[in-house]
């Protein structure tokens, strides 16, 4: 059994101001993705400038905040929300939801795809090989604001949350699994099957089916949420629920993908 570190959510302290690690993992996370988009335009010889890769950064960044806020008041925490408004600004104290973020950044994408005139999935096959990045940073700001943790388990690497609501008994880190499913084996994943030029919205349809199966899984691990509890027979929970259209959708996306292509080749 573990000990859960305890590590002050707070980084940085000055006067009035403080800056969070949440925040901070955030910050990581978009700053690596705006790197790794950078090599792998270069790689591939995307036709992505360095501004265009800044631009598309900034609408991003705006999607994931925004997005996440008002998907997680939305999908988990309406009822809340009503009795407090302003829980939609207070980012560092958790509370992003992965399904709002990503229902952000897609419309970003098409924002940025409109105004520079390119194809949406252009944008978006573009951007899945580096979003694992910030997902798993995510996890990572999740795990020290002690929030979303796991299921109470006799597994040797339980772990003890020190809050009221984790109660006394060992639970799985799930935090971590994520860091490691959602974060490190996607970004492998993806970023390997996109070093080959690829048909058109198969990097995209990969990304949603492998993100889709990847957390559809840890979710067996991850206490559900206490207002929601589980939301379909008795055992699935909302986040798989919302997995499964990601799945189905990125399982077409391949499939359209590489007709398209074999037509193509044919004709």
């Amino acid at each position: 059994m573990l000990q859960y570190p305890n590590i002050d959510p707070v980084a940085i302290s000055l006067g009035p101001m403080s800056i969070h690690w949440y925040g901070i993992t955030y910050l990581v996370g978009f700053a690596a993705a705006w790197f790794l988009a950078g090599v792998h335009t270069r790689r591939l010889n995307l036709p992505f400038s360095k501004d265009d890769l800044a631009d598309l950064v900034f609408y991003c960044a705006l999607g994931v905040i925004l997005g996440g806020r008002i998907g997680s008041v939305l999908f988990y925490n309406f009822s809340a929300f009503l009795s407090d408004p302003l829980m939609l600004l207070r980012i560092w104290q958790g509370g992003m939801s992965f399904h709002g973020g990503f229902i952000g950044v897609i419309v970003a994408m098409w924002v940025f795809a409109r105004n520079r005139g390119r194809e949406f999935f252009q944008v978006a096959d573009m951007v899945a090989p580096v979003t694992a990045i910030g997902l798993g940073a995510g996890r990572i700001g999740n795990f020290i604001n002690g929030e979303l943790w796991g299921r109470v388990t006799d597994v040797p690497w339980g772990m003890v949350f020190p809050f009221e609501r984790a109660g006394t008994l060992p639970r799985h880190p799930s935090q971590l699994y994520q860091f490691l499913l959602e974060g490190v084996l996607l970004f492998l994943v993806i970023w390997i099957y996109s070093r080959k030029p690829r048909p058109t919205m198969a990097v995209s349809g990969m990304f949603l089916l492998c993100y889709g199966l990847f957390r559809f899984f840890v979710e067996f691990f991850r206490e559900p949420d206490s207002h929601l509890g589980f939301v379909a027979f008795n055992w699935m929970t909302r986040g798989q629920q919302l997995c499964v259209p990601m799945v189905l959708l990125g399982a077409f996306l391949i499939w359209l993908a590489y007709r398209r292509q074999a037509n193509a080749a044919s004709t």
